[in-house]
């Protein structure tokens, strides 16, 4: 085969995995751009911050109101346990 028939070859694989390669990294980057717009709802919601603290309890008709909106903030995942927690002994205290 000689110099030009090697360097023929050599050519011809390089070429063949480049390609390969490019239309691997297409279809990956397609798959991701796939997987982030079904995923975009999500995130929003896990990112979204924490609501305002509210505001300091008059009366105990107050204070149960306000225990009962961070009790529905924690079922449904707005506030952790751990800032329900923070809030009702602040409401407590």
């Amino acid at each position: 085969m000689g110099l030009i028939g090697g360097m023929a070859r050599t050519a011809v694989v390089a070429g063949t995995a480049t390609a390969v390669s490019n239309r691997v990294s297409r279809r990956q980057s397609n798959r991701w751009a796939a997987q982030e717009s079904y995923a975009e709802p999500q995130n929003q919601q896990q990112y979204q911050p924490p609501p305002a603290p509210p505001a300091p309890a008059t009366g105990t008709d107050d204070v149960l109101a306000q225990l009962e909106k961070l009790g529905d903030l924690r079922a449904n995942g707005i506030l952790t346990d751990a800032e329900f927690e923070q809030q009702k002994a602040r409401l407590l205290a």
